[in-house]
C-alpha cells in the first residue's frame, strides 16, 4: 500500500518511484485530472502525472481556487516531497498561468526548478488576460461545458454540467483578476506551445512569453481541444525538449 504523503489529494495516483522525470500537468479550466486519461502513464522514463486542482472531482467539496497566486502558493507545498528528481510542469489554456505562478512560486522560496515550463495554447502573464471564455454568460459558458464532456467521452448530464459551470466559472473569474504588470523572468526554459486550428487562441499571439525565460515555439497541428488525444506530434515535444529518446514509449 502507497504511503500517505499528506498530499494525495492532489493526486489521482502517488506519482512512481520509477519515474526518471515527472511532468505535473495541471487541468484545463472546468475539468479535474481525468481529462488526461487518454495520456499513456509513462512516455519511457518520463512519468506523467496529472494534478488535481480543489474543488473538481474527488475534491468536489473543496472551495474552488480564488486565484492563481493562491492555486500555486499551495500547489508548490504538495509537489514538494515529489521534486526529488527532474520535473517538468504542462498547462493548456487556463492552466498554463498557474503553471507558470507555481514555476515564479518555487524559485521564490527556494525550491528545486522545473527542468521546463510546456505552455499551451495561452498568452503570456503580461499580456492577458484573454480569450472569448471572459465575455460568455453562464448560459454560454454551460454549452462550452457540455461539448468538452462530450470531447472526454462523457454524457452532458444536467447535474454534471450544472457541476462543472461552477468550476470553470471560478476558473475564468480567477483568469480576469490575473494581470500582472511585468512577468517575472523564470530560470528554467519554457516551451510554448501553440496550435494551427486553434480559434481560441492564435499561436501568433504567444511571443511574449519570451518576456518570461528563455523560450521556444513550436506550433502543432490541431484543434484547441487536440492536446487530451496525446497526438504523437505533443509526445515528441516532451521527449525532445526533456532530452529524452523521441518515440521510445
Amino acid at each position: 500500500m502507497p504511503v500517505d504523503t499528506g498530499t494525495s489529494r492532489w493526486f489521482l495516483r502517488e506519482p512512481s518511484p520509477e519515474s526518471g522525470i515527472r511532468l505535473f500537468c495541471l487541468p484545463y479550466s472546468g475539468c479535474g485530472a481525468t481529462m488526461y486519461r487518454k495520456w499513456p502513464r509513462f512516455l519511457g522514463d518520463i512519468e506523467v502525472c496529472p494534478v488535481q486542482f480543489p474543488g473538481r472531482e474527488n475534491r468536489f467539496r473543496e472551495e474552488p481556487y480564488g486565484t492563481y497566486e493562491a492555486l500555486a502558493d499551495d500547489l508548490v507545498e504538495a509537489l514538494l516531497p515529489h521534486l526529488d528528481r527532474p520535473f517538468a510542469l504542462f498547462g493548456h489554456c487556463g492552466s498554463a498561468l498557474p503553471g507558470y505562478e507555481t514555476a515564479v512560486r518555487l524559485a521564490e522560496r527556494g525550491y528545486p526548478a522545473p527542468d521546463r515550463l510546456f505552455v499551451s495554447s495561452q498568452v503570456a502573464p503580461h499580456t492577458g488576460p484573454q480569450g472569448r471564455f471572459l465575455e460568455m454568460s453562464d448560459a454560454e459558458l454551460a454549452e462550452e461545458v457540455r461539448t468538452l464532456i462530450v470531447q472526454l467521452g462523457g454524457a452532458p448530464r444536467p447535474d454534471l454540467v450544472e457541476l462543472s459551470l461552477d468550476i470553470l466559472r471560478a476558473d475564468v473569474e480567477a483568469n480576469k483578476r490575473y494581470h500582472p504588470a511585468a512577468p517575472v523572468r523564470l530560470v528554467c526554459p519554457i516551451t510554448a506551445l501553440g496550435w494551427n486550428q486553434d480559434v481560441e487562441v492564435d499561436h501568433r499571439l504567444m511571443a511574449s512569453w519570451s518576456d518570461c525565460g528563455e523560450t521556444e515555439f513550436r506550433v502543432l497541428d490541431g484543434a484547441h481541444y487536440r492536446f487530451m488525444d496525446a497526438p504523437d506530434e505533443l509526445l515528441d515535444v516532451f521527449a525532445r525538449d526533456l532530452g529524452r529518446p523521441v518515440n521510445a514509449y
